[in-house]
C-alpha cells in the first residue's frame, strides 16, 4: 500500500492503480533478472523517484539488445507476456519498442536499446526502494532529464521542472548536456536544449531574502 502522503498527492483511485503498476513492473523486472538481461525503468516510474510523483498508467523499460540482436529478446518476452497488438514482433523490430501487457493487464513498453546513450543509461541505473516496499531499477535523475527533453511533450517538460526542483544542487548538469546534445543534433531540435537551459536558469535564481524586521 502506498503511504498516506503519496496517496494524498495522487488521489485515492490513482494510488490503487499505482499499486497495480508496481506489481506489473516487478513481474517484468524479475523476468529480465532471471535471464541476466541489462535493463532499467525510465518514464513515469523513474519520475516517481526523481521528480514530482504523478499518476502513470504504464511501465516503461529500456532493455539493452544492441543492433541486430533484438529478435531473440522480443520473442522470449512474447512467450511470457501478452502482446498489445497482433503484429507486436514486427512492430518492435521496425520501431524498437515492444508493446506488452503484464499478467494484471497493465501496459508494458519495452524499448529495445542499442544507442551508446541507452547503454550508458543502463550502466548508471540503480535500485530504489519505493514507498510501496518494492525495489525497482531505474535510470538516474540525469538520464531521466535527457529522456524527457528528447521526448519534449508538454507533460515531459512538466516532469523536467519537477526533477530540477527536487534534485537541484545534486544534478550533474554537464553530463546532461553532453548526453543530450548529440541526440538533439540527430533529432534536429536544438531548440529543446535552449528550453532546458532556460529552465536551469529559472531554477538557479537565488531566493530573495526578506529583510530582517526593524526594531521598534
Amino acid at each position: 500500500m502506498l503511504p498516506v502522503w503519496w496517496r494524498n498527492r495522487l488521489g485515492f483511485a490513482a494510488s490503487i492503480c499505482m499499486n497495480d503498476l508496481f506489481t506489473a513492473a516487478l513481474e517484468l523486472q524479475h523476468f529480465c533478472v532471471q535471464r541476466h538481461w541489462r535493463f532499467c525503468f525510465i518514464g513515469g516510474l523513474a519520475v516517481q523517484r526523481w521528480g514530482e510523483p504523478r499518476f502513470t498508467g504504464d511501465a516503461d523499460m529500456t532493455l539493452l539488445t544492441g543492433f541486430g540482436g533484438e529478435q531473440p529478446f522480443a520473442e522470449t518476452l512474447l512467450e511470457h507476456f501478452a502482446p498489445r497488438q497482433p503484429d507486436a514482433l514486427a512492430f518492435a523490430l521496425d520501431n524498437r519498442v515492444l508493446l506488452l501487457r503484464a499478467a494484471n493487464r497493465i501496459p508494458l513498453d519495452v524499448a529495445l536499446g542499442g544507442l551508446p546513450f541507452e547503454e550508458n543509461t543502463i550502466r548508471r541505473a540503480s535500485a530504489f526502494g519505493f514507498p510501496t516496499g518494492q525495489f525497482l531499477t531505474t535510470c538516474s535523475a540525469e538520464d531521466l532529464v535527457v529522456h524527457k527533453v528528447f521526448a519534449a511533450r508538454e507533460k515531459d517538460w512538466l516532469d523536467v521542472d519537477g526533477i530540477l526542483a527536487r534534485q537541484w544542487g545534486k544534478l550533474d548538469l554537464d553530463l546532461i548536456r553532453s548526453e543530450l546534445k548529440p541526440l538533439l543534433e540527430l533529432q534536429e531540435k536544438p531548440e529543446s536544449l535552449a528550453r532546458l537551459e532556460q529552465k536551469i536558469r529559472e531554477h538557479n535564481r537565488p531566493t530573495l531574502l526578506q529583510p530582517p524586521p526593524s526594531e521598534s
